[in-house]
C-alpha cells in the first residue's frame, strides 16, 4: 500500500446512505426491527431443522444452511451501520474494509452456490425421483456443501487480492454505507478499467450465468409439474415458486450493482440497501410463510417450550 511519496490510505470515510437525520432516524429503526427479526427467524429454521426427525431430507438440509449463511450474512453490514447512525464521522480502516468487503463476497457467494445446488435437489426429486436416494445421499449432500463453500471463497479471494493490488492515495471517501468493490476500486490511484473488467467477470458474469441457469432449471422443472398428475403438484409448485422468489430477490440486485461498468447511479445505495440488510430477512419469512412442514415443526416446537 505504500507509495513512492510515502503516503497512504490508512481509512476510508463513508459518506452513508443518507445525510437527512430524520431518514437517518427512520432507517436506524427500521433496520434495528429487521436485524431482530433477522436473526431469532433464522436461529428457528436452523433449531427446529435440527431438531425435527421428520426434517432431515436434502431439501432441508440445505434450507438450514441457508438460514445459516443469512444469519451470518446479516453480521456483516448492518451492525456496523447501526453504529455509524450513532457516530458524527464514520470511518472504517483499510483493513477493516477489506475484511468487510471479503466476507460479503464469501458469504454472498456461497448462498448463490446454495441456491444452485437447491435447484438441482429439486430438479432431482421432481423429475427424476427413482434417482432421487440414490444421487442425493448424506455423501453427496456434505460434498455439494463443501464445494459450495469453497466456490464461495475463490470467488471472494479473487475480488480481495485484484483490490490488494491498487494503490490508494488520494480520496478517501466512500459514497455509500459500506465497503464494497465498485466504490472501493474507484478510489484507486490507476487506471483501473482492467481491473474493474475483472470484477464484472468476476462478479457479475458468474452472477447472471448462475440465475439465468437457476431461471431455465425452474422452468424445465414447472413443465414437468405441469404435465405430471394432480398428486403432489401444488406441494412441488409451492416450493418451486418459494424458490423462484428468493432467486429474484438476491440475483436482481446483485446483477444490476455487478454486471454494468463501475458508475455510481443515485438509486444504487437503495439497491445494496436492500441487497444487504432487507434480503437476509426474506429467507425466514417466506420459508416459513410458504413451507407447511417447517411451519407445522414450529408450532409443535414452541408449544413444547410453552408448556415447559
Amino acid at each position: 500500500m505504500e507509495l513512492e511519496n510515502g503516503t497512504m490510505v490508512k481509512e476510508f470515510i463513508l459518506l452513508g446512505l443518507t445525510q437527512s437525520q430524520n431518514i437517518q432516524l427512520l432507517v436506524f429503526v427500521l433496520i434495528l426491527i429487521f436485524y431482530l427479526i433477522i436473526l431469532p427467524g433464522n436461529f428457528l429454521i436452523i433449531f427446529t431443522i435440527r431438531s425435527d426427525p421428520g426434517l432431515t431430507a436434502p431439501l432441508y438440509f440445505f434450507l438450514g444452511n441457508l438460514a445459516f449463511l443469512d444469519a451470518s450474512y446479516s453480521f456483516i453490514v448492518a451492525p456496523r451501520m447501526l453504529v455509524d447512525f450513532l457516530s458524527e464521522k464514520k470511518v472504517i480502516s483499510y483493513r477493516g474494509c477489506i475484511t468487510q468487503l471479503f466476507f460479503l463476497h464469501f458469504l454472498g457467494g456461497g448462498e448463490g452456490l446454495l441456491l444452485v445446488v437447491m435447484a438441482f435437489d429439486r430438479y432431482i426429486a421432481i423429475c427424476r425421483p427413482l434417482h432421487y436416494s440414490t444421487v442425493m445421499n448424506p455423501r453427496a449432500c456434505y460434498a455439494l456443501l463443501l464445494a459450495l463453500w469453497l466456490g464461495g471463497f475463490v470467488h471472494s479471494i479473487i475480488q480481495v487480492a485484484l483490490i490488494l493490488h491498487l494503490p490508494f492515495c488520494g480520496p478517501n471517501q466512500l459514497d455509500n454505507f459500506f465497503c464494497d468493490v465498485p466504490q472501493v476500486i474507484k478510489l484507486a490511484c490507476t487506471d483501473t478499467l482492467v481491473v474493474e473488467l475483472l470484477m464484472v467477470f468476476n462478479s457479475g458474469l458468474l452472477t447472471l450465468l448462475c440465475f439465468l441457469g437457476l431461471l431455465s432449471s425452474y422452468a424445465v422443472i414447472l413443465c414437468h409439474v405441469h404435465g405430471s398428475p394432480c398428486e403432489g403438484k401444488s406441494k412441488a409448485l409451492s416450493t418451486c415458486t418459494t424458490h423462484i422468489i428468493i432467486i429474484l430477490l438476491m440475483f436482481g440486485p446483485a446483477i444490476f450493482i455487478y454486471t454494468r461498468p463501475f458508475r455510481a447511479l443515485p438509486v444504487d445505495k437503495v439497491v445494496s440497501f436492500f441487497h444487504t440488510v432487507i434480503f437476509p430477512l426474506m429467507n425466514p419469512v417466506i420459508y416459513t410463510l410458504r413451507n407447511q412442514e417447517v411451519k407445522s415443526s414450529m408450532r409443535r416446537l414452541l408449544s413444547r417450550h410453552v408448556v415447559c
